[in-house]
């Protein structure tokens, strides 16, 4: 690889665009340009900078270095160069962004490598830039999700998470610890998933891998697995522990029992240091890596304490040993616990999952074979009988049934099919043989994007988490703190501390003011150790999303993010598309009104003749009006759309126009005819003018019908406080006739599909947080736009890519339904916080100062972590309307 001395860029010598030889040198060119430079001044090109004085140098390099602090410098790959004119282009665009310090663009390696101020300008406006001088940069940005091994509670998320953002390549990452999952995003241009693991073994944690031939059901097998081993470990040590319990209240409210140390000692050790292996050996790790944990805490609160028990076989000194083998044990009883709220939790997954067929009935050479769902590919024609499961997405292409679609929509009546319809996977056909063309399979399938969607609202974190996620980084190591200065301050102070037991000792029983003052500090350190609880924390938003989309995954509602849910509730504005989402979205003709002598058939003749050249669906609502009443077609000449206006053409020599009264403007409409249309309109009627040889010679009405929920569902927004818009490209007579009808209290009239975007920019600036409803495909610029975007639909035809929220049933119901939905996850994740935090802030001052034994600590905090995920799990009971799928997972 040479350098052109011109411009410095490295080529190719056999790929270059020239060479030219200067004092026994040969040099290579990118392109004739630079070699003609050259060859015009080769000393002056090749001619050394000269330095300036030291002194100034040195001015000179802390001034670049001050520059360059903060800066960032990226590598993207380009397509489309082919010469070194197209490297100037592109430089010339970059380096002329503010905030760009330097751009380089390399013609062979096809890439621009970009330093620049990411406070100024981001990724994304460089890659646009590119885009619009005519390149394009592929997209290399990946998601990658990792199942984690190791993590214990809230401090692990953070180790991990902040070792994954500071990973190069990493744009973002997000650990959740109910799922114990750690979601990705990356450069696959700067690093891999291969790099990201050992990103994560470094902090001492581990990546689960699958075996080989594994599926995702296997999870369920994993958690009972997981389920099963925190029993059996809870079981070993309450046996032991409930005999060390009852000897303890013999020895101290009876009678002492002789060899009653040694046989706390024998039975104490496999609860502290066997069965409490798992937590320490994690502890051991988290120090090793120079961090802290939860189990840090515990086994600093079971290991030493058990260790110093000991010296009562030495000399008189106070037990600490069933102090140790106690907080074991509870802790046991809290992992138990939280694994088995936890496994509830998550059974939205695991049902979704269970839902899929597990095998097919395809036609290969004339004849049925059953084959394994995985065996499926898109053409193949898959014979489904009454009673099974749909295997995958298709197309019905022969019989017509009656198919229960709950598992998808949340519906329970069932939905009529017939030859041309779309069919859902994992649907069940209730009567009918149907013959299925499989469209989509593994991965792209409507049972898939839906596991996909609930498993990304898991995953992800809600804004009011970031907070909490940064104090319990300092939690842990705050509150080793905290426990050391108890002790000291204890031996420091005893009767300040003493003051306040000695009156509570009356109504505390576990308090005892005649034990020594060393063991009363130890007591009290332990008891700090062993209350503090990040792990409830950590389980606050991920236990409650878990529910919360199960629950909205029941009822045929996707909630994309844990952000949706905590935007939604400041809404104030909800606008609606009007057409198929208010209304049916299946226009029908209403009123014939003739003019000047014709005949309705004759009209409708003319009109749907002029419309089956155009696509618009009032156009074809009028081809089809006619037809259905037998009425033949005539062959149109010079089709014309006129924008803003309606259609024409020429048939049988005639001009024939269809439109507003915009056709006729210049010439005039009589006041009767503006009459019955403004009455049609008043109607939420679209009237629209035929016009034979400039002359109006009809008026045809169009209208769609509403949805049966419509009314109802407005209706109760506004009783929650939420403005309603309608968003149509109808005329503001028309579209307020329809608004009235509905209930809705503002109408955006006359907007163009391309100026919606617009028209909801325009409402955020006025009234602030909107939420957009449209059917997800053509709104789906207008659904990015606004703060939260709800795409509505059915089945398949769903852009679920273009929405923060996803109703898979086409009702207005559903919207009231996800609302209520998140507000109410929302008020659970805040609950959650709220006790999290009431229980640490209040829990860890009594035990400082003496008032609760670190035995009745250990025990609050295992019911701390476990009373956050049965709060979530409460989410449940909560009246949020919409109907439930039923449960369709023992179908075959």
């Amino acid at each position: 690889m040479a350098k052109d001395p011109v411009c410095k860029m490295e080529v190719e010598p056999e790929a270059s665009a020239g060479s030219a030889s200067y004092k026994g040198t040969t040099y290579y060119f990118c392109s004739a340009n630079c070699k003609n430079k050259f060859e015009a001044d080769p000393a002056g090109v090749l001619a050394p900078e000269q330095k300036p004085p030291a002194q100034a140098q040195s001015s000179l390099k802390q001034e670049k270095k001050d520059k360059t602090k903060g800066l960032k410098t990226i590598t993207l790959a380009l397509t489309g160069l082919s010469c070194a004119s197209c490297v100037s282009k592109i430089e010339k665009a970059l380096t002329g962004v503010n905030g760009v310090e330097k751009a380089t663009v390399n013609l062979a390696t096809e890439k621009a490598t970009i330093t620049f101020d990411p406070k100024t300008v981001n990724k994304e406006a460089l890659v646009k830039k590119i885009q619009d001088t005519g390149y394009n940069v592929p997209s290399t940005i990946n998601k990658v999700t990792f199942k984690l091994g190791g993590m214990t509670c809230a401090s692990c998320v953070q180790t991990i998470e902040g070792a994954l953002k500071k990973a190069k390549g990493v744009l973002t990452a997000s650990v959740n610890l109910a799922t114990e999952k750690a979601t990705v995003e990356f450069d696959a241009a700067l690093t891999n998933a291969a790099a990201l693991e050992k990103v994560i073994d470094g902090t001492g944690y581990s990546v689960v891998k699958k075996q080989a031939g594994a599926k995702e059901k296997d999870d369920k097998d994993k958690d009972l697995i997981k389920l099963d081993k925190a029993k059996r470990l809870l079981t070993y040590a309450l046996i032991p522990e409930t005999v060390i319990m009852v000897m303890m209240m013999v020895h101290f409210m009876v009678a002492p029992l002789p060899y009653y140390n040694i046989i706390v000692a024998v039975l104490g050790f496999p609860i502290v240091f066997i069965l409490g292996w798992p937590t320490h050996r994690s502890s051991l790790r988290a120090l090793r890596h120079g961090r802290a944990n939860m189990d840090v805490l515990i086994s600093f609160g079971s290991a030493p304490p058990y260790i110093m028990g000991l010296a009562v076989f030495f000399f008189p000194a106070a037990s600490f040993m069933e102090m140790a083998t106690t907080i074991v044990t509870f802790h046991l009883v809290g992992r138990y616990l939280e694994v088995k709220a936890k496994g509830r939790a998550s059974q939205a997954i695991k049902k979704l999952l269970q839902l899929g067929a597990k095998t097919a009935r395809i036609i290969i050479d004339g004849k049925e074979t059953e084959v394994p769902i995985e065996d499926v590919e898109e053409g193949d024609i898959m014979v489904v009988r009454p009673g099974e499961k749909i295997p995958t997405d298709g197309l019905i292409v022969e019989g017509k049934s009656a198919i229960d679609e709950s598992m998808a929509t949340g519906e329970s009546m069932p939905v009529k099919k017939e030859q041309g319809d779309d069919a859902i996977g994992a649907t069940i056909n209730q009567n009918g043989l149907l013959k299925v063309k499989a469209t989509k399979v593994g991965k792209d399938t409507f049972l898939s994007q839906v596991i996909k969607m609930v498993e990304e609202c898991q995953g992800s974190k809600v804004p009011i988490q970031e907070f909490a996620d940064r104090i319990t980084a300092y939690m842990v190591p705050a509150v080793l703190i905290i426990a050391l200065s108890t002790t000291v301050s204890w031996l420091l102070f005893p009767n300040f501390f003493l003051s306040i037991i000695s009156w509570a000792e009356p109504f505390l029983p576990w308090i005892n003011t005649e034990l020594g003052t060393v063991t009363l500090a130890i007591y009290a350190g332990i008891a700090v150790l062993v209350i503090c609880c990040p792990c409830a924390l950590g389980l606050g938003t991920p236990t409650a999303l878990m529910v919360g989309s199960g629950i909205g995954a029941e009822k045929g509602i996707l909630i994309r993010s844990g952000e949706a849910i905590q935007t939604i509730k400041d809404v104030h504005t909800i606008v609606f598309d009007k057409t198929g989402t208010i209304t049916k979205g299946k226009p029908e003709i209403t009123d014939i009104v003739t003019l000047g002598g014709y005949e309705e058939d004759e009209l409708l003749r003319l009109a749907a003749s002029v419309e089956a050249g155009s696509e618009h669906p009032l156009g074809q609502a009028i081809v089809k009006g006619t037809m259905e009443k037998g009425i033949k077609l005539i062959a149109l000449q010079g089709f014309e759309s006129i924008t803003g206006k309606g259609v024409k053409a020429v048939l049988d020599g005639k001009e024939v126009q269809i439109g507003s009264t915009k056709l006729l403007e210049d010439a005039g409409i009589e006041p009767s005819v503006k009459d019955t249309m403004a009455r049609l309109e008043d109607e939420a009627k679209t009237a629209m003018l035929v016009i034979i040889d400039k002359k109006v010679a009809g008026i045809i009405a169009v209208a769609d019908t509403l949805k049966d929920d419509s009314v109802q569902a407005i209706k109760e927004l506004e009783k929650m406080g939420i403005q309603t818009a309608m968003i149509t490209g109808d005329n503001e007579r028309t579209g307020k006739a329809i608004a009235a009808k509905v209930g809705i209290s503002r109408v955006l009239a006359e907007v163009l599909p391309e100026d919606k975007v617009a028209e909801i920019r325009r409402l955020q600036d006025e009234v602030g947080v909107v939420a957009m409803v449209g059917d997800g495909i053509n709104d789906a610029p207008a659904l990015k736009q606004a703060n939260i975007g709800i795409a509505i639909g059915t089945g398949t035809d769903i852009a679920i890519e273009s929405s923060d929220i996803t109703l898979v049933r086409g009702d207005l119901s559903s919207v009231v339904t996800a609302i209520k939905l998140s507000q109410a996850t929302f008020k659970k994740i805040k609950q959650n916080y709220f006790w999290a935090w009431f229980y640490n802030v209040v829990a860890i001052p009594l035990a400082a100062v003496g008032l609760l034994h670190a035995m009745i600590g250990v025990a609050a905090m295992a019911f701390s972590s476990v009373n956050v995920v049965w709060n979530s799990l409460r989410l449940r009971k909560v009246n949020i309307g919409g109907t439930d799928s039923t449960d369709t997972t023992g179908r075959r």
